[in-house]
């Protein structure tokens, strides 16, 4: 054999063995390629389910579900691909909650936003054991926690501290119409803390030296018959005690008002609904605020341990429209004071 040849045979031999040993290889890895890949794809987790159920309507809930998902966003949460919201809203019907509630629970949410307080209520009853994060009236004084420190349970969450701030509702209105001496009160009789607001407000009208007339309605048919009597007793201004019951029937209690012809302020959103004011925690930083709760509890504090805030953010509205229409002049001191004005 000549050299050439056994160089040229040398040389096939050495290319052949070489890409045998690259095959093996490759074929040794494939498992461990498979097996990693089809790890990849069990660790891709699910999206966390959070709970949402708010005593009003689709409508009304608006604002504050864009905030909490402003919020939410802000922290890095990224809707469908790591959280999806399961939703449920009462249309202000407090009897719907309790079956809300259930359906919510049904479906085993990681955590679930409740307001106002009663909604937080009904979905302890229906799920005691899911952390809740409720936005509503002092959550400590209607038994859901044991205190704004330490909440002990599975709530916690944010005060919207109506209570303590209907008692200003009558100072502001003074501020605005300082003749006023017979005014109207009115109430829900089967909302969180009326009895708190009752006492708050007739604590005002004996500070002020004004005569209060008082009407708490169960049923939203019970409005109009209780706003009748308050202008039969020459009634000269309306206070809206900030209870989510009323709130539903915005619209129709600032029209019977604004016939006769009284100024009103009432809680969040009534400024825009006519009245001359509304006063109230900011709606929207609170849910915000909401969000980093849900944040901490999806990755891992327990609700007992995450203190209940108090809002640091109140909202004065005045609407210059309606008290145009009052002839009523706003006193400059409270005008610099209002935190937005309606034209």
């Amino acid at each position: 054999m000549s050299i050439m040849t056994r160089l040229s045979t040398g040389s096939c031999s050495h290319s052949g063995r070489s890409t045998r040993r690259k095959l093996l290889r490759a074929v040794a890895a494939w498992p461990a390629l498979a097996w990693t890949g089809a790890a990849f794809g069990q660790s891709k987790k699910p999206p966390v389910l959070i709970g949402w159920l708010y005593w009003g309507s689709r409508e009304l809930g608006q604002r504050q579900r864009l905030a909490f998902m402003t919020g939410f966003a802000a922290l890095g949460w990224k809707e469908g691909s790591q959280f999806v919201v399961e939703e449920r809203f009462a249309d202000g019907r407090t009897d719907r909650l309790p079956a809300l509630a259930g359906e919510l629970a049904a479906k085993k949410p990681a955590v679930i936003v409740a307001a106002p307080s009663i909604a937080a209520r009904a979905a302890v009853k229906a799920t005691p054991q899911t952390p809740i994060v409720v936005i509503g009236v002092d959550p400590v004084s209607l038994g859901l926690a044991a205190s704004y420190a330490r909440p002990g349970g599975m709530v916690t969450g944010l005060s919207t501290m109506l209570t303590e701030i209907s008692e200003k509702y009558l100072e502001l209105l003074l501020a605005a119409a300082p003749k006023l001496r017979r005014v109207g009160f009115l109430l829900d009789a089967t909302g969180a803390g009326t009895s708190m607001h009752k006492e708050n407000m007739l604590r005002a009208v004996a500070q002020y030296g004004v005569e209060g007339r008082f009407a708490e309605v169960a049923r939203p048919e019970e409005i109009e018959p209780a706003l009748s009597r308050m202008a039969k007793e020459s009634v000269q201004a309306l206070v809206i005690a900030p209870t989510t019951g009323l709130n539903v029937a915005r619209a129709r209690i600032v029209k019977f008002a604004l016939a006769q012809r009284w100024p009103v302020i009432g809680g969040n959103l009534w400024a825009e609904e006519g009245a001359l004011l509304s006063y109230s925690a900011d709606g929207r930083d609170l849910f915000r605020r909401a969000a980093y709760y849900v944040d901490r509890i999806l990755k891992g504090a327990k609700p007992a341990d995450l203190p209940i805030e108090r809002p640091t953010k109140f909202e004065l509205v005045i609407n210059m429209k309606t008290a145009r229409a009052l002839k009523l002049e706003i006193p400059r001191d409270l005008a610099v004071r209002a935190d937005r004005v309606i034209e």
